[in-house]
């Protein structure tokens, strides 16, 4: 937010906004984040300064939660769940498979709790999920696949997991209305002058359910918008 967040929210004046990894405790999150006209809830992480999420929304959710009810995932703060009338929108910062893949058998097991807790949500109403989800699913989806098959976000069983997600009844939209587009990237390293070179992922998704594609409009990456080695993303919909 001290780089421009708030400017650029203002301008891009989303219905919803959802924000990954904040880092933040309980009665931690700093005045600056406040912004009128918006209902704000907020997911924390057991350990300090480790995970987060947050959701804004301009029109007061039914309902909210916290996590997909398993301890050993929801204590990291990395989901929040908002009901509205018509969908459900989804905020998640999926655990990366680490340095090594060293985290990737837990990644895969929390592909599998997740997967699960969406096809439950699925079958009440449609949804929206939407955050940071560490995975570059397919070649096209990153600058350089072939030296990053063993890397965290492009092993084998990661791009499973999602292939997966998708089969079990959701779209991602971004590839959806651009299937064959390649060079837009939502993140870029810090090092080597990554995004000025821009070699970098595309790890930052919407995903619908069936269901909801024809009420999509767009889903774009707002490629000059700096301030995070993310860039945001924005879906547009007629709901």
């Amino acid at each position: 937010m001290q780089k421009g967040g708030q400017k650029y929210i203002i301008k891009e004046d989303p219905d919803i906004f959802c924000i990954q990894e904040t880092k933040c405790q309980e009665g931690e999150i700093p005045k600056e984040v406040e912004i009128s006209g918006y209902h704000r809830y907020w997911s924390y992480a057991e350990e300090k300064g480790y995970a987060g999420t947050g959701l804004y929304t301009k029109t007061k959710p039914i309902n909210v939660s916290y996590g997909i009810g398993i301890k050993k995932h929801d204590k990291e703060g990395r989901t929040i769940t908002a009901e509205f009338e018509k969908f459900y929108v989804v905020t998640t910062y999926i655990p990366n498979a680490g340095k090594g893949l060293k985290r990737l058998e837990y990644r895969k097991g929390w592909d599998k709790d997740f997967r699960e807790y969406l096809k439950n949500l699925d079958a009440k109403k449609p949804l929206i999920w939407c955050g940071d989800l560490n995975v570059a699913h397919q070649e096209i989806d990153l600058k350089n696949p072939k030296t990053n098959k063993k890397t965290a976000g492009f092993s084998k069983e990661e791009r499973e997991g999602f292939t997966e997600h998708l089969e079990a009844g959701f779209v991602d939209s971004y590839r959806h209305l651009n299937p064959e587009k390649t060079g837009e990237w939502s993140f870029w390293t810090y090092m080597m002058n990554a995004r000025g070179k821009n070699i970098g992922w595309r790890l930052d998704y919407f995903v619908l359910s069936k269901r909801l594609l024809e009420n999509l409009c767009d889903s774009c990456i707002r490629t000059q918008v700096y301030g995070s080695d993310h860039a945001p993303v924005v879906l547009l919909m007629h709901i």
